[in-house]
């Protein structure tokens, strides 16, 4: 649905450009003169932990392409050659040839010992990055080559490399007690300077293995505030704008804006255990009363898509691969009460919860809501305190790859099985898919796991979020990437 572009009101669009005052430079427009302009971006967050790539700080050096990875993935999430050219497996071990001519921004060379290096302090870290949850790894040079190994065979090793939290830096990022970044990567761009939690600068590093980027440069300002992130892109102060609010996007000029499916699901999670919903039927019942299109519609004001499954169009071999899936029949309620838990830190969630409330009572039900902070919940919700539960989850994890995800929530042993279910069925679809190599069986293995799932009615999955990328007119070939790894790349200028 696309919503006609309006002007705001005139002390909003003040307010917000006065957040923005001396945000980017008017020489930073131009940069360089005649080698073309630097980029501007307003970005969401702040940096947490000093852009630490052991941290979720990793995914803005990835998406400034400063910090690179020995693996990226495609589009369908296999993995492509990267620093590394290629690699193959023996048992629990993966031998990967590092490129030749890579140079890292301090102008030292990428060798197999600089490879060891970082995987090493990232392997050895406490905590360890996301990635490596439960993983044991260990990594040796030979010359060019480098060797990893686990502790269990693990078929996901190439896309676990492809995190961004396991890029590799020169060995100057190592000698304090952080990783410092700056100057260390091996992309084409080098960052150069960071001021604290409000702005980065990155320049072209003409060395780069991979061929001189478009642009000279790169402007970075973080705003965390959504309608200032809006204003830079309206007034022009920014060339690219991360996650502008649904409420802001109406109010954009259309073309400035870009929809980009992201791998998050907004799921009801229905209590297997105990309670109303430990009946089947009543599951099933819950299930058909559900409206999703009214609250893509009313809440998210048509800017999300309605699931058809647990994985949604950011994955786009999941709808391909699906097939229709045996439910129970439903039954009838007859006034159960039931408690539905969410959380506020997701603005849409309470709205969500509201709409829900008055679907499930049309149906018969008796609804009660808990909405709380996150913090404040999640426990009772892991604890399985509610009848059901409301949550915006990602559906892919670091690896770019579903299983680990649906392992996680519906595994008799998951650690995140919000809906308690307990399903030997599931179970062994879920421990196939993650047993599975990678490509089209494993595919082919997780969808057939998502239908075990749905088959329980565990989980109705509502909606698939989308993330909101403003472009300005003068942007050429900016990323517009579901897994949010990539947004400036060595072909993005501005005209």
């Amino acid at each position: 649905m696309r919503v006609p572009a309006r002007l705001v009101p005139l002390t909003a669009a003040t307010a917000a450009s006065a957040l923005l005052t001396g945000c980017f430079s008017s020489a930073g427009t131009e940069g360089a003169g005649s080698e073309g302009k630097r980029i501007r971006v307003a970005h969401m967050q702040p940096p947490r932990s000093g852009l630490s790539p052991l941290t979720d700080d990793a995914f803005k050096l990835s998406r400034w392409s400063t910090a690179e990875t020995l693996v990226k993935l495609n589009a369908e999430g296999d993995a492509q050659p990267a620093l590394a050219t290629e690699w193959e497996q023996s048992g629990k071990s993966w031998t990967f040839t590092i490129r030749d001519g890579v140079t890292f921004h301090d102008g030292t060379k990428l060798t197999g010992e600089a490879v060891v290096n970082s995987l090493t302090v990232a392997a050895t870290a406490s905590p360890k990055p996301r990635i490596l949850d439960g993983v044991e790894l260990t990594a040796k040079a030979d010359g060019n080559t480098v060797t990893v190994t686990t502790g269990t065979e693990d078929p996901l090793v190439p896309q676990r490399l492809s995190s961004p939290q396991l890029s590799i830096l020169a060995a100057k990022a190592y000698k304090g007690k952080t990783v410092n970044p700056l100057g260390a990567g091996t992309g084409p761009f080098e960052l150069t300077k960071v001021n604290g939690t409000s702005s980065a600068s990155l320049d072209r590093y003409d060395d780069y293995w991979g061929g001189k980027a478009k642009a000279p440069g790169i402007d970075v300002k973080f705003v965390p505030d959504g309608t200032a992130r809006a204003a830079a892109l309206r007034s022009g102060e920014a060339d690219i704008v991360e996650a502008i609010p649904v409420s802001q996007a109406a109010v954009l000029d259309q073309d400035l804006i870009t929809e980009v499916p992201m791998p998050r699901t907004n799921t009801l999670y229905l209590n297997t255990e105990k309670g109303v919903f430990k009946d089947a039927s009543l599951r099933a019942a819950a299930r058909e009363a559900l409206d999703a299109k009214s609250i893509v519609e009313g809440v998210y004001e048509g800017r999300a898509d309605v699931a058809e499954g647990l994985l949604g169009p950011a994955l786009p071999w999941a709808a391909e691969l699906r097939s229709s899936v045996k439910h129970a029949e439903a039954g009838k309620p007859s006034g159960q009460t039931i408690t539905i838990g969410t959380f506020t830190d997701r603005a849409e969630l309470p709205e969500v919860a509201a709409t829900l409330q008055q679907q499930l009572q049309k149906a018969g039900f008796k609804v009660k809501l808990d909405v709380r902070e996150y913090a404040n919940i999640e426990s009772d919700a892991l604890a399985g305190e509610f009848d059901a539960f409301i949550l915006s989850r990602a559906t892919v994890l670091d690896s770019g790859d579903p299983a680990a995800y649906l392992y996680s929530d519906f595994g008799s042993d998951g650690s995140f099985n919000i809906s308690q279910l307990a399903d030997k069925t599931v179970d062994a679809a879920l421990t196939k898919a993650s047993d599975t190599t990678t490509g089209d069986a494993r595919r082919k293995a997780v969808i057939e796991a998502e239908a075990a799932v749905l088959g329980t009615d565990a989980a109705v999955p509502m909606l698939h979020e989308r993330v909101i990328q403003g472009d300005a007119a003068g942007v050429v070939d900016a990323a517009h990437d579901p897994r949010e790894r990539e947004l400036v790349t060595a072909d993005t200028y501005v005209k």
